[in-house]
C-alpha cells in the first residue's frame, strides 16, 4: 500500500495512500510480543524513548501533535505518565528512521495508520520502501527487487528487524503491567528500587 497519493507502485508492490488498509488476515503474532499485548504491559516513556532511540522531546512533541500516540495511557496532566505498548514503540522507532531519510511529514503520518492497522506478525515480514517521495510496502524480497530495478527503492526499512531490535531492547528494560501497576524489571535490572517496589506492593 502507499502512504502518498502520487506515486505510482512498482508491480507487486503496494504504495501507501492516505486512508488505505490492506485486505489481508494478519497472521498469528511472535510470542513474546503476542505476550505484551496480551498481559497489557506497557512502557513509560523513558524506556520508549530508549528502546525507540529518540529523545523525550522529540517523544512528547510527537504524541502532542498526534503523530504517535500512546495507546495504552495518554498524559491526562501534570503527574500521569503516558503508556505505550510493544507497537507504539515499534512505530517511534521506524517514524525516526524515516525522519532521518528525509520522508516528509504527512506522508509519516499515512505510514503510521497504515502500522497499526496491521498485525504484528504483518509487520515482521514488511519492508517499506521509499523514493522520498511514496512510500511502499514490500512483502516480498521480488517486491523490493522490482522497486529498485523502477528505481523507486532509494532505502529500506525492514519492519521485522525493527521489531527484533525494540524487542531486545524492551526485555532489558523495566515494563509496567496496566492492571496492577506493577513494575516488570528486565533481564539485566540494574534498578534496586524497581524491585522494592514489587516486595512492597
Amino acid at each position: 500500500m502507499a502512504i502518498t497519493g502520487d506515486g505510482t507502485a512498482a508491480e507487486g508492490a503496494l504504495p501507501l495512500h492516505a486512508g488505505a488498509t490492506a485486505n489481508r488476515t494478519p497472521a498469528p503474532a511472535a510470542a513474546v510480543s503476542e505476550d505484551c499485548e496480551a498481559q497489557n504491559i506497557g512502557y513509560r516513556g523513558p524506556t520508549a524513548c530508549a528502546a525507540a532511540g529518540i529523545t523525550y522531546r522529540q517523544l512528547d512533541y510527537w504524541a502532542r501533535t498526534g503523530l504517535v500516540e500512546p495507546s495504552i495511557r495518554p498524559a491526562y496532566g501534570s503527574g500521569t505518565q503516558r503508556l505505550y505498548s510493544f507497537r507504539d514503540v515499534v512505530v517511534l522507532k521506524i517514524v525516526k528512521r524515516l525522519l532521518d531519510t528525509g520522508v516528509s511529514l504527512q506522508n509519516i503520518r499515512t505510514a503510521v495508520q497504515h502500522l497499526r492497522s496491521r498485525g504484528l506478525a504483518d509487520l515482521t515480514r514488511m519492508t517499506l520502501m521509499s523514493d522520498g517521495a511514496t512510500v511502499y510496502e514490500c512483502t516480498s524480497p521480488d517486491q523490493v527487487v522490482d522497486l529498485l530495478q523502477g528505481g523507486q527503492g532509494v532505502f529500506g526499512i525492514a519492519v521485522g528487524v525493527v521489531w527484533r531490535d525494540v524487542e531486545g531492547a524492551l526485555s532489558q528494560l523495566h515494563g509496567e503491567r496496566v492492571d496492577t501497576g506493577e513494575t516488570l524489571v528486565g533481564k539485566n535490572p540494574h534498578d534496586e528500587l524497581a524491585r522494592r517496589r514489587n516486595r512492597a506492593g
